[in-house]
């Protein structure tokens, strides 16, 4: 089904003969003769597409255009009349029609004008959802999905927020770590108190000590006033740690200690100091690999990894790229003052097929980098930096026959290929193709009738 429709027209036989039109194309229609059987029809199911007569008894057409800007505002109504006159069309369209078709119609444009309906009352619904995920992150959902994979890791990670136990996250660089660590404090019982992050490779190890434990008045030269560390600062909050596994061996063991017993001792102190965290830590390394071979203490990964989350990679999740896409260029366009609404068809293309190393934060870094460049409000293909533009798998490739593809086998060859990464969804995937649905099902309709037609010979 490619969209609902509701016709009403008071003669059976026009009427009959348009459900029939409709319902070839492959619409579902609801078919009726009065306009006090289409309001009732519209408060009982949802339609995409109205198309009323103007002119009939008690209830006209007007009065349906009415009803249903009332009752289904996201639903365009298209006003068919024999009595066609350029003030009444007028009227029509202030009053909130699609378009207005004089009769006698030509099937093939009240074809067109159905499908461009259609089209606009999907892209609003899909531009609405979009609004809403992008609502739902600046209100502190921290994670922008919609792939099933990273829904049932959500669904998780809000199942054990509450619960106060170590979680340990994992994952390539970039995939969004530290944001599921926020995830988790923000839908914990400690999402009032503090949420501090330090990466474990950033310090040498009496640095390290020193941020994470703090210092007591004269522990040092140069100590002239005692130091909280954040083990107390994260009081009441939660301490995250990325790349644990950079931590050298003497604080994997001072580590393990506040976890079994809540306390610790600052540096050149000699009382234990009570702390009151929750402590979440995350690496993009083989910490299982790490533990075999020594590098890392297995007491302190068993402490660790009370429950594990893996994240992963953004090329395995190519469905959240235009959602993505949409928040960066939101973000970035804002920031710099600048009117850049889009990415053009050929730049999805190549962002599609790219393998993504550094994942989420490289494609953000492309979208700012495309954003300050652009002059228009469209991000275009001489924005990618030039490694982008030459990488292997951007190659034509060849027909067994040693010819080039014509550019109908490649465009059947990518529309298949987006549809495969979308799970056969045909609006998904013509929201990434970058056009109206009932172009994209046109397109697989002839290609479906061109092969039958080969094997019927």
């Amino acid at each position: 089904m490619i969209g609902s429709l509701l016709i009403v027209d008071d003669e059976e036989i026009a009427m009959r003969n348009l459900q029939h039109v409709m319902e070839r194309e492959g619409y579902a229609v609801a078919a009726c003769q009065s306009g006090a059987e289409a309001v009732a029809l519209l408060g009982e199911q949802g339609f995409d597409v109205v198309l009323t007569d103007l002119r009939m008894e008690g209830v006209d057409g007007m009065d349906v255009l009415h009803k249903s800007r009332e009752l289904q505002p996201d639903a365009e109504v298209i006003l068919i009349t024999g009595y066609a006159t350029a003030e009444s069309a007028v009227q029509a369209l202030k009053q909130g029609a699609f378009y207005y078709i004089a009769k006698p119609f030509r099937l093939d444009e009240v074809r067109k004008v159905v499908a461009e309906a259609v089209a606009k009352v999907r892209l609003r619904r899909e531009n609405g959802v979009l609004r809403r995920e992008i609502k739902r992150y600046r209100d502190g959902e921290t994670i922008l999905t919609q792939d099933m994979a990273m829904q049932r890791l959500l669904d998780t990670a809000r199942q054990i927020a509450p619960t106060d136990c170590s979680v340990l996250i994992t994952g390539e660089s970039g995939t969004g770590k530290e944001l599921i660590a926020k995830f988790l404090h923000q839908h914990s019982m400690r999402s009032e108190g503090p949420f501090t992050a330090i990466n474990c490779g950033a310090f040498s190890e009496e640095l390290l000590a020193n941020e994470l434990f703090g210092h007591e008045k004269d522990a040092f030269t140069g100590a002239t006033r005692l130091k909280r560390g954040l083990l107390e600062v994260s009081s009441g909050g939660t301490l995250f740690l990325d790349e644990v596994t950079e931590m050298p061996a003497s604080m994997q063991v001072k580590l393990l200690r506040v976890l079994q017993e809540k306390e610790f001792l600052r540096v050149g102190g000699t009382h234990p100091v009570k702390c009151d965290i929750r402590l979440l830590a995350a690496t993009n390394a083989d910490i299982a690999a790490a533990v075999k071979s020594g590098g890392f203490r297995e007491d302190l990964y068993f402490r660790l990894n009370v429950v594990n989350l893996h994240i992963p990679p953004l090329r395995e999740r190519k469905g959240d790229i235009p959602l993505l896409l949409q928040h960066f260029l939101l973000r970035y366009a804002s920031r710099m003052n600048k009117d850049v609404k889009r990415v053009a068809e050929p730049v999805l293309s190549v962002l599609m097929d790219y393998s993504f190393p550094g994942n989420v934060r490289e494609l953000e870094n492309l979208v700012e980098r495309g954003t300050a460049m652009a002059q228009g409000d469209t991000i275009e293909l001489t924005h990618l930096p030039e490694p982008m533009l030459t990488q292997d798998s951007t190659i034509v490739p060849r027909r067994a026959d040693g010819r080039l593809p014509t550019l109908e086998e490649q465009e059947r060859v990518y529309i298949h290929r987006v549809l495969d990464e979308v799970n056969g969804n045909q609006t998904a995937a013509a929201q990434i193709l970058g056009i109206n649905r009932a172009s994209l099902w046109r397109k697989l309709k002839a290609w479906q009738e061109a092969a039958e037609s080969r094997d019927a010979v």
